[in-house]
């Protein structure tokens, strides 16, 4: 698949995640097959960008190319600054954050807030558009709430502006993440466009992506908390699209380098002290799914020295099974 002048591997993103996606999860992600990957959304707002939460996010050193930077904010002009801002700091893709549903972002009349506003979403694409010479995405929802479904005006408003591609998550702002994904709005998107659209909400399984790359027609899949403590979802998916075998699950030995791996980046990327209190989410979402997981994390949650957490993590997944014996885990999407 390409975005631009970018020849992707495969048509199998991480979708972007607040507290989720930063550059140590993102080179995993990649690592293990993902085709595409885009940051956690990143402050408009200039007086925002000299703090340390928004130089990590926009901290892309040694990433594999294309480097994808979304940007969350409702002012056309502060947009269009801060695209400028992160392309000439390394940036070869912007994306627009229209998709978030957080009361955070959408009180600051950002994220899925602005599909309620047609003409200032026409205003903001336009003016990153143009600010640029990068491809720039869009992520979107299908609307503001299941009465008022907007998500085909708004890709046509898109289109024209210049957007390079399309990710669309099936539910409302107002829905969250709560409740049925609806694909059907996807796939008359889909229809309705011609650049390249991605489906995105819900995708947990290889069976799942092949459906609704299907059922949608959608050039892309974007999977977002399914890889959440199961990065190697990327590596199966991709695998599955392209032969039609499914993959044996990993070892426990290969998950436990994994993650002792993914937690040596995130500890020098954070730095001990932040690294390892923001490391805990991550491996609860590596265990969760393990018998004895709640205990291990019960005891882990306790440990504020990065090496300890890391020789806890050995020990447990030693204690779980054979290094040779495949790893049973079910993912938790809620």
């Amino acid at each position: 698949m390409r975005l631009g002048p970018h020849e992707l591997p495969n048509n199998v993103f991480v979708a972007p995640m607040a507290g989720v996606t930063d550059r140590p999860f993102r080179q995993l992600c990649k690592s293990l097959g993902a085709g595409h990957a885009i940051s956690e959304m990143a402050a408009s707002n200039p007086r925002l960008w000299a703090s340390e939460k928004t130089a990590r996010r926009i901290n892309h050193d040694g990433e594999r190319a294309p480097v994808a930077v979304q940007l969350a904010g409702g002012d056309p002009a502060m947009l269009a600054e801060a695209a400028r801002f992160n392309v000439e700091r390394g940036a070869q893709i912007i994306d627009i954050n229209m998709g978030c549903p957080a009361k955070k972002v959408c009180n600051a009349a950002a994220g899925s807030a602005l599909l309620a506003n047609e003409p200032l979403v026409e205003s903001i694409v336009a003016a990153v558009v143009r600010a640029v010479d990068v491809p720039v995405t869009l992520k979107i929802r299908t609307g503001t709430d299941p009465e008022h479904r907007n998500a085909l005006a708004i890709a046509r408003i898109a289109e024209r502006a210049g957007i390079r591609a399309l990710a669309v998550h099936g539910r409302t702002r107002i829905c969250a993440f709560v409740g049925p994904v609806e694909y059907d709005t996807i796939r008359a998107v889909k229809q309705a466009v011609s650049i390249p659209v991605v489906a995105n909400g819900d995708i947990d399984s290889v069976h799942k992506a092949r459906d609704v790359l299907q059922y949608t027609g959608a050039d892309a899949i974007m999977i977002g908390r399914a890889a959440q403590g199961r990065p190697w979802i990327f590596r199966e998916v991709a695998h599955f699209l392209a032969t039609g075998e499914e993959l044996a699950p990993p070892r426990v030995d290969e998950v436990c380098e994994l993650l002792l791996a993914h937690l040596d980046d995130h500890y020098r990327f954070y730095g001990a002290a932040v690294g390892v209190r923001t490391a805990r989410k991550h491996i609860i979402w590596y265990t969760r799914g393990l018998v004895g997981g709640r205990a291990f994390c019960d005891e882990m949650n306790r440990l504020d020295d990065c090496a300890a957490q890391q020789r806890a993590v050995d020990a447990f997944l030693r204690r779980h099974g054979e290094h040779s014996e495949r790893l049973a885990y079910a993912p938790v999407l809620h």
